[in-house]
């Protein structure tokens, strides 16, 4: 049986088509919480608060309260997933949230440099807006993205390898109104825009389905075992009962790595077997001294 929003919801109020959390975004709540079976609405929070943050560009009390009321929450149980989760901002972010990784990789990479340089640049720290209300800095404890690294991300889509200069030449282009394409990924989307898509709504231009997914570095390991000949298999363990290790087919150098984004699938070079020669059979353990009796009384 069907249950009419207004079953379930309980009529508009008054102020519905007012403010924030118009019409419409009450239906794309309801829509959210459609995609749950019943029972178990209190799984749509998470990309409910998203659209909220589409809205309203953060999760605000009065958002806080209009997640409560449409999943039969608390607002005491709304704020602990809202105050958990990095994603969910609790005070206004710009049009464009500029993320820079100054974990591990990144940083030995220049990761700290690049921040350093945006900061100054923007006249702002950590988690602040510019006065202009258009660009919001953040360091990201990691973007999980290390073989790109350095890495910085607007909005969640990645600029990979970039350095001071790289990175101010992209905010700079955002000052100019442009949207300067990211290394992988979709086309850059306005904060409101890429929390809409989080909440689970696609994005309606006809470009947003394109995107490299992935570059080169994520798959350089695989492209030197697969041109070496290296399998998943277990060729012997160490001396001494130590952890196994593979051993490479063919023993060729590994040829040059492809073009962006393949996958190899390449044979081992050229004139290398296909499969480990056949070698002396393997010696058997050397048989130590019998297990003495154990002595009697």
């Amino acid at each position: 049986m069907t249950v009419s929003p207004e079953a379930r919801y309980g009529p508009a109020s008054p102020e519905a088509g007012s403010g924030p959390f118009t019409e419409e975004i009450r239906a794309a709540a309801r829509e959210i919480v459609a995609r749950y079976p019943v029972g178990r609405e209190r799984s749509a929070l998470l990309p409910m608060l998203h659209l909220v943050q589409s809205a309203q560009g953060c999760v605000t009390t009065e958002g806080v309260d209009f997640c409560a009321r449409e999943l039969g929450l608390t607002a005491a149980e709304v704020s602990a997933v809202a105050t958990f989760y990095t994603m969910y901002k609790r005070h206004p972010v710009g049009d464009w949230l500029v993320s820079v990784c100054t974990n591990l990789s990144c940083r030995l990479l220049g990761g700290d440099e690049v921040y350093d340089r945006l900061s100054k640049k923007l006249g702002v720290g950590h988690d602040q807006t510019t006065a202009d209300g258009s660009i919001t800095l953040e360091h990201a404890e990691c973007l999980a993205a290390c073989d790109y690294a350095p890495v910085m991300t607007v909005n969640y889509e990645f600029y990979d390898g970039v350095d001071p200069g790289a990175a101010e030449e992209i905010v700079d282009a955002l000052g100019r109104g442009e949207r300067p394409t990211p290394t992988r990924g979709g086309p850059l989307c306005t904060f409101a825009e890429i929390s809409r898509q989080l909440a689970g709504f696609e994005d309606p231009r006809p470009e947003g389905i394109a995107g490299t997914g992935f570059l080169e570095p994520s798959v350089a390991g695989l492209t030197v075992a697969e041109q070496a000949g290296w399998d998943g298999g277990v060729a012997g363990a160490q001396a001494a009962g130590g952890p196994a290790r593979p051993a490479p087919r063919g023993g060729g150098q590994a040829g040059p790595t492809p073009a962006d984004g393949a996958r190899s699938g390449a044979s081992p070079a050229a004139g290398a077997p296909t499969s480990t020669p056949a070698g002396p059979a393997a010696s058997a353990t050397p048989a130590g001294p019998a297990a003495s009796p154990t002595k009697g009384a």
